[in-house]
């Protein structure tokens, strides 16, 4: 569908994490935006009316889930902006303008290992949410700050999660060793890896990916500002696997031919 911008009313803003510490994480719930369907893996441009003129271009989020009643996006404060998205209350307005970009592959059938790190974890709620076969999932969610500061439970009704940690020396090895292993066991299954997180962890989940023959999607965290391909501001190279040749090892929107891309067909 094409995508719709329209004016959205806040609901609330619920934040996540221990109760003694400063508040980062926080799931915003916004009224529904009108939208026919959308998909797991797809992303929403957001900018509030307090952005003003301070603030000219809005946000882009993923949709962390949508009900027929609501859109729920989940933030995390990394500056002005989403600081400002924190602060919203109860009838705030917000301009919206989506669904945008492709997104995840849904196989029914096939074993699919999730793969998520911190803030990766937003679009696997709507993700195990909508699957039809839930049973077919599996999930790895490697993270820093404490576990409740994640919509971990939105998943774990749907589906066991396995988190580790990365907050002591090693524990990152850890990590590597253990999503390197999965990746193995759901190549050796023919499976599907879908993978989303910071680009660190994107390159690791990649090669290994690419290494050990596994069928493997990731989804970049690029920074946009129009979410339609204008500003050329979220660029990746693709490779000699992209499907459309005049397009094979040059730079193409993450915006428009992503966020969701087959890791063989992109450089990170």
């Amino acid at each position: 569908m094409q995508p719709i911008l329209t004016q959205l009313k806040v609901l609330d803003v619920v934040a996540f994490g221990p109760v003694s510490r400063e508040k980062h994480f926080f799931a915003v719930r916004l009224t529904h935006p009108g939208w026919n369907e959308w998909h797991p893996g797809q992303f929403v441009m957001l900018r509030p009316e307090s952005f003003g003129l301070e603030l000219p271009w809005g946000r882009p989020f993923c949709i962390c889930h949508m009900t027929a009643r609501h859109l729920v996006c989940f933030i995390k404060t990394a500056g002005t902006g989403t600081e400002r998205m924190a602060a919203l209350r109860a009838g705030d307005k917000v301009m919206a303008w989506g669904p945008l970009g492709n997104y995840f592959a849904v196989e029914p059938n096939t074993p699919t290992l999730i793969l998520a790190a911190g803030m990766g974890i937003a679009p696997f709620v709507g993700y195990v949410n909508r699957h039809p076969q839930p049973w077919n999932l599996a999930m790895l969610f490697g993270h820093r700050d404490p576990l409740d500061c994640y919509p971990v439970d939105s998943i774990n009704e749907h589906i066991p999660v396995d988190s580790l940690r990365e907050h002591e020396p090693g524990e990152l090895d850890n990590l590597i060793y253990t999503v390197q292993e999965k990746i193995r066991d759901c190549a050796e299954q023919k499976g599907l890896v879908l993978a989303c997180g910071p680009l660190p962890f994107l390159r690791v989940v990649r090669n290994f990916a690419i290494t050990l023959k596994a069928r493997a999607q990731i989804s970049l965290e690029n920074r946009m500002a129009c979410g339609i391909g204008a500003c050329l501001g979220c660029v990746c190279r693709t490779t000699s696997a992209w499907p459309v040749p005049s397009a094979r090892e040059m730079p193409v929107q993450v915006c428009t031919n992503g966020p969701v891309f087959w890791a063989d067909q992109v450089e990170i």
